[in-house]
């Protein structure tokens, strides 16, 4: 059975109240829908980064949020993980400021889960890095991770898999 790393974003999206904002809404929707669709066929971790992350905030929300993450795997950060993000940031994939985000893709990678499940496309999941972030995992003869969103796994929108369903 294949493992997916499930990243904050996933979590905070699924969690949260419904949003106004057209955009976080599908979001939203993605994120529940995977969770209740997809999650079932595969191995789910996530790490102590995601942990400390979700019980940030609102006790409400954060109470929300670990609901969700309740008998997920967790990862533990080491130097290997350490050392990962830290080369992610000096082969500017990712800013110094996105460090969080670089210690999401190297705890995966330490993992050795076969995806990285993420909403986050400005630093993670950005199509413009992916190719030299691929390079660098090659490069340092990491394992093989496809990072990808919830709508890559489901495929077309919300409205059309509920006009059209499997």
């Amino acid at each position: 059975m294949d493992t997916v790393y499930i990243e904050t974003s996933i979590i905070s999206h699924a969690a949260a109240w419904q949003s106004r904002d057209p955009a976080i809404a599908v979001l939203q929707a993605q994120a529940k829908e995977w969770l209740a669709r997809e999650a079932p066929k595969y191995k789910l971790v996530t790490s102590q980064f995601v942990i400390d992350e979700a019980s940030m905030g609102d006790p409400d929300a954060a109470a929300r949020r670990l609901a969700l993450l309740s008998g997920v795997g967790v990862l533990l950060p080491n130097a290997q993980v350490e050392g990962i993000a830290a080369a992610i940031i000096a082969r500017s994939l990712m800013p110094e400021s996105a460090r969080l985000d670089a210690l999401h893709v190297a705890s995966a990678l330490v993992g050795g889960v076969q995806y990285l499940l993420t909403q986050n496309c400005r630093h993670i999941a950005n199509a413009h890095v992916l190719p030299r972030m691929y390079d660098l995992f090659e490069e340092l003869e990491l394992p093989r991770l496809l990072i990808c969103t919830p709508a890559e796994f489901l495929g077309g929108s919300v409205d059309e898999r509920e006009s059209h369903p499997r």
